[in-house]
C-alpha cells in the first residue's frame, strides 16, 4: 500500500488530499482539504499549508490535477495567477516522483477507473458507459475543461485538450444578440464565457442589456441561488441559455471526437444535476442536422463523485507509476 499526495488546482480552489494505491488501482482518498487560491501566492505555499492543516508529514509522491496547459518549463493556470515549474517540484516540495495532468485529464481518468454508481444517467439511451470507445468529457466549473476518454481491449488512454476556448456558436436570433453584446467586453467569445460559471454572470447581463433593464443582482452566489430558485425572471432566463448552450457544446464535441457516450463533470454541473434534465440540454446535445439520430444515441452521464479531479490525479499517477 502506498500513499500520494494528491492535488486538484483549479481557477478558484485548490484541493488536497492524501490516496492510497495497490496494484496500480486507486483504493483509499483521504478527507480533502479545500483552499481558495485567492488567499495564497504560491502552490507551494498552498501545499505547505495542506500539511498543516492535515497534521501529518505529507508523502514524498505527489500527483497534481492542473487548471491549464500540461507541458513546457512553466505551467500557468487559466483562471489562477499561481505558476508551477515542473524541473522545481522535487526540490521545493520534497517529493521523490510526481504527475501532472490536466485538469480534466484527471476527470477523465477518474471517468475510466469509477464504477457505475458514480455516475447519474441525464439522457439518451438508460445504460452504462461503453466499455470500448470514446467517452467525450465536458466540465462546466470556473471555466470549461474538456477531454477525451478512450477504451480499448481493457486499457484506457487520456488525452486532454482545451475544448473549451473554441468559438462560441449562436443558434438562434438571441444568441446572435448575445454575442453581439458579449463582443463589448471580450476580444474573442469562447464557449466557456457562456457554458461554465462565468457564464451565469455574463448571460444575465447580456439579457438585461437586451430587454433594456437594470441588474437588480449584483452578487454571482444571489445570482445562483436566484436562478436556481426561480425567483427571478432575468436570472431564470440566463440559466436556462447556459443550459442550452452547454447541450450544444457537448453535443458539438462528442461529434468531433466520434464519442460513443459522454459525461458532464465540474462543480456547474453537479449543481445542475436536477435541473439540466429538465432543461433544454437534451434538445441542443442532439440537434446536429443529419447525425440527429446518432446523436440519440449517445447516453450521457453526469460525474456525482465529490472529488473526482483529485480520485483522478490519483488514479493517473497509478498508471503512470504502477
Amino acid at each position: 500500500m502506498r500513499k500520494v499526495a494528491v492535488a486538484d488546482v483549479g481557477g478558484t480552489h485548490a484541493r488536497f488530499a492524501v490516496a492510497e494505491i495497490e496494484g496500480g488501482r486507486v483504493v483509499a482518498l483521504g478527507e480533502p482539504v479545500t483552499l481558495k487560491t485567492s488567499e495564497h501566492g504560491s502552490f507551494q505555499l498552498a501545499w505547505e499549508e495542506f500539511g498543516r492543516r492535515a497534521g501529518i508529514d505529507l508523502p514524498q509522491e505527489l500527483a497534481i490535477a492542473f487548471a491549464g496547459p500540461v507541458g513546457g518549463e512553466v505551467l500557468k493556470l487559466t483562471n489562477n495567477p499561481w505558476v508551477i515549474r515542473p524541473a522545481l517540484i522535487k526540490e521545493r516540495l520534497g517529493v521523490d516522483r510526481y504527475t501532472i495532468v490536466n485538469d480534466f485529464g484527471a476527470v477523465a481518468h477518474a471517468v475510466a477507473t469509477l464504477g457505475d454508481e458514480h455516475f447519474q444517467h441525464l439522457c439518451g439511451p438508460e445504460r452504462p458507459l461503453p466499455p470500448e470507445g470514446v467517452t467525450s468529457i465536458v466540465g462546466p466549473g470556473t471555466g470549461l475543461g474538456v477531454a477525451a476518454l478512450l477504451r480499448r481491449n481493457g486499457r484506457y488512454e487520456v488525452i486532454e485538450t482545451e475544448g473549451g476556448h473554441i468559438d462560441f456558436a449562436p443558434l438562434d436570433v438571441l444568441e446572435d444578440k448575445i454575442l453581439t453584446h458579449l463582443r463589448r467586453n471580450f476580444r474573442r467569445v469562447s464557449v466557456e464565457r457562456v457554458a461554465a460559471g462565468q457564464g451565469l454572470w455574463n448571460l444575465y447581463d447580456a439579457l438585461a442589456a437586451i430587454e433594456g433593464l437594470n441588474l437588480t443582482i449584483h452578487d454571482e452566489k444571489e445570482l445562483w441561488a436566484a436562478a436556481l430558485e426561480g425567483r427571478d425572471s432575468l436570472a431564470t432566463a440566463a440559466l436556462d441559455r447556459l443550459c442550452l448552450s452547454l447541450g450544444a457544446v457537448a453535443g458539438d464535441i462528442a461529434l468531433a471526437q466520434g464519442a460513443n457516450s459522454a459525461v458532464i463533470a465540474g462543480g456547474v454541473g453537479l449543481r445542475l444535476a436536477n435541473y439540466l434534465p429538465r432543461s433544454g440540454f437534451r434538445d441542443r446535445f442532439i440537434a446536429k442536422g443529419r447525425f440527429e439520430r446518432r446523436m440519440d444515441e449517445v447516453p450521457v452521464k453526469l460525474i456525482t463523485h465529490p472529488q473526482p479531479g483529485l480520485i483522478g490525479a490519483a488514479a493517473a499517477f497509478a498508471k503512470e507509476h504502477g
